[in-house]
């Protein structure tokens, strides 16, 4: 049986680039550029969510404003496919892990961490993510700049 795919319009999709770029863009502005009503663009938007394609807004914060200077990657071993569930637990419950990716590969899990310096992480691999039962080892890469961040393009 074949997936049906969701189908948008123009109208819609300069809606979400919109509201992608930022979420609190004005309703009625984008709505006086489209030459529609705020209405119709309401409407439209309980279209798109209801469709499962817009799945929530957020709002971001910067990390390094809070001292949060490290990005890094953490690839995670474990010694049993069966402690996925009992690792990611443990895994949920720590703050500065952002991510998480069960993956095929070298590594079980793949986890994106903040840190605020070398000494947190350090403490965060040896102190809380290596002494999880079932984690074997991990495998650490830290970001030294990140040039892209964006969502899908329309």
């Amino acid at each position: 049986m074949k997936e049906k795919k969701f189908q948008i319009d123009g109208i819609d999709k300069t809606i979400l680039k919109h509201l992608m770029k930022d979420a609190r863009t004005p309703i009625m502005s984008i709505a006086r550029e489209i030459g529609i009503s705020g209405a119709a663009i309401h409407q439209r938007l309980r279209k798109l969510e209801s469709s499962g394609l817009i799945i929530g807004s957020k709002l971001i914060l910067d990390p390094k404003v809070l001292g949060y200077n490290l990005v890094v990657f953490v690839g995670v071993y474990l010694n049993a496919a069966s402690k996925y569930s009992a690792v990611l637990k443990r895994l949920k419950q720590m703050p500065e892990v952002i991510e998480s990716h069960y993956t095929t590969g070298n590594w079980s899990i793949f986890i994106k961490v903040i840190c605020k310096n070398n000494n947190h992480l350090l403490k965060l691999l040896n102190q809380e993510i290596q002494s999880i039962n079932g984690v074997v080892r991990t495998e650490t890469f830290i970001s030294l700049d990140q040039q892209i961040d964006r969502q899908i393009e329309l």
